[in-house]
């Protein structure tokens, strides 16, 4: 209830005659801005007989502009809150598209509040956001307003962990993105995709994402160094195979690199390097709860990526290996061993064949990255093949030097062949 003073005044300018009423309704907002005791109570009773006066759209919106500036001056964030809520609900009672731009400024008021350290409802600020009318009838809203909103909308979904949300509204962005001209915006929606690919664990277009922004000329060095960090970490924890290598192949040829944390653990999976599990778990500790998740048959995605790398290395240095033998190279049972071969291979991840008679895996070189159809296996006569082309590539080698041998001796060879 508002003050006795407030109530008092408010009742007064309601028996005012329409000429005095804006001057009164100024003075009493001032009043009360600068010393009611009693604020939340004062402003909600205020704008509910503001709203609720017959003043016409023309005296009312200046009223209306002026309410917004000493509300978003207001410093108690739970005061904003409160009065916010019951303003924002009046307005669309009374019908907001009429004061479109008042509406506007009071919810992204509002929503500072809601972000403020002493609250820091992100999700119920993302909501608030969500409802500004973007499509504005009465004014043209640029791509850089509308963008500024989604990217801010987005980002408060990220802060409470909900990538599906964020990727909706940052799928709004896209449509719109290439007629942005405010750069810094445009960063920030290639930040917040980096975060959402992160989040939802597509770690290679995140790595590739922070690799981009980590060249970005608008940011502080810090800056640049974190993101390239981050492209770092995800391409670690991406699925191994041809893809992830090139990915690894421009972190560890660029020349800022070397000056990076855990910069070893790169140098041996661009290597095909075995990783230790001391390595591992040093690595572990600067990871994220997300990148730490179980995967469905009780791994972390950490785990998952170093046992698909250390499978990956492990055909760098065997033309071939038992079932039992890779389970106790990558630290796993002979069965998940073979299950993890033959999704990779499956996936052309990996190239070669599984012989499940005599439980071995044969490795064939380096893979395609095209996914297979139907179960990967051994071709009949494959190894004779082979033999076959790499005696005719050391027939061809031989031809070659006798032909050297030829145009630089004729006298020499045309003896040889005589005798």
């Amino acid at each position: 209830m508002a003050s006795p003073e407030v109530a008092s005044a408010l009742q007064a300018i309601e028996a005012a005659s329409a000429a005095d009423k804006p001057s009164q309704y100024s003075a009493l907002l001032q009043h009360i801005s600068a010393s009611s005791t009693n604020l939340t109570s004062d402003l909600n009773a205020y704008a509910q007989t503001l709203l609720d006066d017959s003043l016409g759209i023309v005296v009312l919106r200046p009223l209306l502009a002026a309410f917004v500036e000493a509300f978003r001056n207001v410093e108690d964030p739970d005061v904003k809150i409160d009065v916010g809520e019951k303003v924002i609900g009046l307005l669309q009672s009374k019908g907001a598209g009429q004061y479109e731009e008042q509406d506007t400024q009071l919810k992204l008021a509002m929503a500072d509040a809601l972000e403020s350290n002493q609250v820091q409802d992100y999700r119920k600020s993302a909501q608030t956001l969500a409802t500004i009318n973007l499509e504005s009838t009465q004014k043209s809203v640029t791509p850089d307003e509308k963008a500024e909103v989604w990217i801010r909308i987005v980002r408060c979904y990220l802060e409470e962990e909900d990538p599906t949300s964020a990727f909706t509204h940052l799928n709004k962005i896209k449509n719109i993105i290439f007629s942005v001209q405010n750069k810094e915006t445009r960063l920030h929606f290639h930040f917040n995709q980096a975060r959402i690919y992160d989040s939802q664990r597509s770690f290679l277009d995140a790595a590739q994402a922070y690799y981009t922004i980590s060249s970005e000329a608008l940011l502080d060095q810090e800056e640049r160094d974190q993101a390239l960090a981050a492209a770092l970490i995800c391409a670690v924890l991406a699925p191994a195979g041809p893809l992830r290598g090139r990915m690894l192949a421009k972190l560890y040829k660029d020349d800022r690199a070397p000056g990076l944390d855990y910069y070893s653990i790169l140098e041996k999976m661009f290597l095909d390097r075995l990783l230790s599990p001391a390595e591992i778990k040093a690595f572990a500790a600067t990871l994220k709860p997300h990148h730490l998740a179980r995967t469905a048959d009780g791994s972390t995605v950490l785990d998952k990526a170093v046992l698909e790398h250390n499978l990956l290395g492990a055909s760098k240095l065997y033309n071939n290996i038992g079932f039992d033998q890779l389970g106790e190279l990558l630290g796993v049972d002979a069965e998940k061993a073979e299950d993890y071969a033959a999704k990779m291979l499956e996936q052309g991840r990996l190239s070669g064949y599984i012989d499940q008679i005599d439980r071995l895996i044969f490795f064939e070189g380096e893979a395609s990255g095209e996914r297979k159809t139907g179960h990967a296996e051994r071709q009949v006569g494959k190894e004779l093949r082979k033999w076959d082309a790499n005696v005719a590539g050391l027939a061809e080698e031989v031809e070659k030097v006798t032909t050297m041998i030829q145009l630089a001796y004729p006298e020499f060879y045309a003896a040889q062949v005589v005798h």
